[in-house]
């Protein structure tokens, strides 16, 4: 299920942690949904679902990391901010270089997580408006023919008209004619809209 509400998903196998999270991220106007264990939030979990995960770094059964690393595999941006013991610094440095956007040390200053929540938030909030901004754009370059895309290329290089019908030999009425298909097709406002379309799409 899709949601375009953030949702802070918290992941702690213990049911006081997950309880006084959930009531200090709602005190925010989040809205929370707590999971007693890694492989229960998976059952729930949808990958474009926005928002972030907190979540302990250690439990038992498939730990905080194990979790990290079946969201990768699935493709999912959700931010993750670990929830760490004094002990698991360097742990959570590591998850930190496999993609997780913070940790914080447990016992934790509400106020600092509720900062590193909202940040990583906000963060994919951006991530998932760019995604689905990219894959408009590539629908809308997938309309063109063949003609068209090249066209558009030589266009976007800053060839005039009158060049690009030397080049593929065809009349310049005709590669205007190609020219106005290419912004309508793709919904280009001007030369630097269709610009930076194209190097959207080569992302």
């Amino acid at each position: 299920m899709k949601s375009d509400t953030p949702t802070v998903f918290i992941v702690d196998d213990d049911s006081s942690v997950r309880d006084s999270l959930a009531m200090l991220v709602r005190s925010i106007a989040l809205e929370t949904e707590t999971y007693g264990s890694a492989v229960e939030f998976l059952r729930m979990y949808a990958v474009d679902r926005c928002g972030c995960l907190l979540l302990d770094l250690r439990m038992p059964g498939m730990s905080g990391l194990d979790l990290q690393s079946r969201l990768v595999d699935m493709g999912s941006s959700l931010p993750i901010v670990f929830l760490t013991a004094h002990g698991d610094v360097s742990t959570a440095v590591q998850a930190m270089k496999v993609g997780a956007v913070d940790f914080i040390q447990k016992p934790y200053r509400d106020q600092e997580l509720l900062d590193k929540i909202q940040h990583a938030v906000d963060k994919h909030g951006r991530l998932l408006r760019e995604a689905t901004e990219h894959q408009k754009v590539q629908a809308r370059l997938e309309t063109l023919t063949a003609r068209e895309r090249e066209i558009m290329h030589m266009v976007v290089e800053g060839k005039a008209n009158k060049v690009i019908a030397g080049e593929l030999q065809i009349g310049q009425r005709t590669v205007e004619i190609h020219r106005a298909r290419v912004m309508e097709k793709t919904q280009a406002t001007s030369l630097a809209d269709l610009v930076r379309m194209v190097m959207e799409s080569m992302r």
